[in-house]
């Protein structure tokens, strides 16, 4: 019988088994799919050749994150490669906004597009200089964050107090407004902000198109050396030399409630696996609470509110086995890891109000990613392994491109978003389909299938909108890792401070368990020594 049974074995899950395990719990992960990971794992499935990212593949929040720091996965295989840009945003006139981890080269960059912007970003730098340590300690601990939110005040006052928090909630359109003369700056922090779900004018994406774009410009956009797994296999060979255990091909389809406590899983195959001490569960939000709790167990609140739970948008993505590099108009993009792919700022609001309408965007804004660059041991020399993906409607009404994809995504309509998608690319890197040796798309349910959190294709574990953030995450309440369900904690990115590779709600979970079974063991060692005090002996 194991200490803890942990569900799941994305790095969330693994990152929770892993402090577990330093804390001396024997800890079992079981795993749905053939392999661990969830959706930080690699496979050759485009071309033999190539090494292709399923899902996630920079990582700056991993870079960033103390949670992973702590871990020293570097001394278990992790390596991290770089390329010579962090990120490139080309428009169609040829000129191109540049992030770079020198802060000289992307002040000039954005300077070249209005003078006096290559000091604006310097003075957001500066405020990330101020904030970043109050603001990365709140981020990756449990919330309410009180010692580091008292760091982060203080910071605040010292960067502009109210002034500078006001900048940090304003949309991203706004906040660049207010920053920028010209698109080059404006550019890099909106196309941030959509690396989640949040539109040019969603209150918010200012803050966080600004920690992004900040985070590239201290940590890069760095990818393990090998492929997104290699980070998955450095956490699970961590986890066994500490004793831990994963097994895979296990699916879980109950969780044990006995006397308002959890105390087993119940897999698909019908074994029931005790948990002495505590079930963390790196699982999405409503299937946890629906399906392996069940209502009986659960108050009525608790499914009430989960009715306005909100997901994140669908995805779609393109891999590619490339016969050469991508052949950008703009040189920059030939240097950069991360291409973003819009013709300007409105074409971002036109793409997200698609969305918002349920249409399948005409133009769809892409995260281009071209992986040899960053890690030349993806593909042979002089070729590119790439993708790109991009945000459709997870219920479509309608196509904006009139060639009538319906959303049931069946061949037909995989065919004409991947040639879509394609057409985009072509528009600022003329030549790039003839280098196609192969392609592989990932529809919604694609995603789904193959990591059952990514609910057609919802990478972040619901909505990044600050309706579903803090304490709303995932549902109004603490915002904290523990459930209803006594010895049952949510250890996935449902939990805060929600998506991203950065490890912080598997360590918050388990960080819960080990503090829920400490405090009965002190209470019993109290009233030991009180009826030690009493009699002058133990009883």
């Amino acid at each position: 019988m194991p200490d803890a049974v942990v569900i799941g074995a994305g790095p969330n899950g693994l990152v929770a088994a892993n402090l577990l395990a330093d804390a001396g719990w024997s800890v079992l992960v079981l795993e749905e799919q053939p392999v661990p990971g969830g959706a930080v794992r690699h496979d050759r499935g485009v071309d033999p050749a190539f090494v292709n990212d399923l899902f996630s593949s920079f990582y700056p929040l991993a870079a960033a994150s103390p949670v992973l720091s702590a871990l020293r996965l570097e001394d278990h295989g992790l390596r991290w490669g770089h390329a010579p840009h962090v990120l490139a945003h080309p428009l169609s006139d040829g000129r191109c906004a540049v992030l770079d981890r020198h802060i000289d080269t992307t002040a000039a960059s954005v300077e070249a597009f209005a003078p006096g912007d290559g000091d604006s970003w310097r003075g957001l730098f500066e405020l990330w200089q101020t904030l970043r340590p109050g603001l990365l300690s709140a981020l990756f601990t449990p919330f309410p964050p009180v010692r580091p939110a008292v760091r982060l005040l203080r910071s605040l006052r010292t960067a502009g107090g109210l002034r500078a928090a006001r900048s940090l909630v304003l949309p991203v359109r706004r906040l660049g407004e207010e920053e920028f003369r010209g698109e080059g700056g404006r550019l890099l922090l909106a196309g941030n902000a959509l690396h989640a779900d949040l539109a040019p004018e969603a209150a918010g994406s200012g803050g966080f198109g600004w920690l992004m774009s900040m985070l590239g410009q201290t940590y890069g956009f760095p990818v393990p050396v090998g492929g997104s797994g290699a980070l998955t296999e450095a956490l699970v060979r961590r986890l066994r030399q500490r004793g831990g255990e994963v097994r895979c091909g296990q699916r879980v389809g109950h969780v044990v409630v006995r006397d308002r406590r959890a105390v087993a899983v119940r897999t698909d195959g019908g074994e029931t696996v005790p948990a002495r001490r505590a079930v963390l569960a790196d699982v999405a939000a409503p299937v946890l609470y629906r399906d392996l709790v069940g209502a009986e167990h659960l108050p009525a609140q608790l499914m009430e509110d989960l009715r306005h739970f909100q997901w994140d948008f669908a995805t779609f993505k393109v891999d590619w086995a490339l016969d050469g590099p991508v052949p950008w108009q703009a040189a920059a993009a030939r240097r950069a890891g991360t291409v973003h792919l819009a013709d300007g700022l409105d074409e971002l609001t036109r793409f997200a109000a698609q969305i918002a309408m349920h249409q399948v965007p005409d133009r769809p804004f892409l995260l281009f990613g071209q992986m040899t660059l960053a890690d030349p041991s993806r593909s042979p020399a002089g070729t590119e392994s790439a993708w790109a993906y991009t945000h459709v409607p997870r219920e479509i009404r309608a196509d904006a491109g009139g060639e009538d994809i319906t959303g049931g995504w069946g061949p037909a309509d995989q065919e004409r978003m991947a040639d879509r998608v394609e057409r985009q690319v072509e528009r600022f890197a003329p030549g790039f389909r003839a280098l196609i040796r192969a392609r592989r798309v990932l529809a919604p349910p694609t995603f789904q299938a193959l990591d059952a959190n990514l609910s057609d294709g919802a990478i972040n574990g619901g909505t990044a909108a600050l309706h579903q953030q803090l304490v709303f995450r995932p549902v109004p309440g603490t915002g904290r890792p523990e459930t209803p369900v006594a010895g049952l904690f949510l250890a996935s990115a449902a939990a805060h401070p929600g998506g991203g590779v950065h490890g912080a709600p598997g360590a918050n979970a388990a960080r819960a368990a080990l503090r829920a079974r400490r405090a009965p063991h002190l209470a019993g060692a109290q009233r030991l020594l009180a009826r030690r005090d009493r009699t002058g002996r133990r009883r």
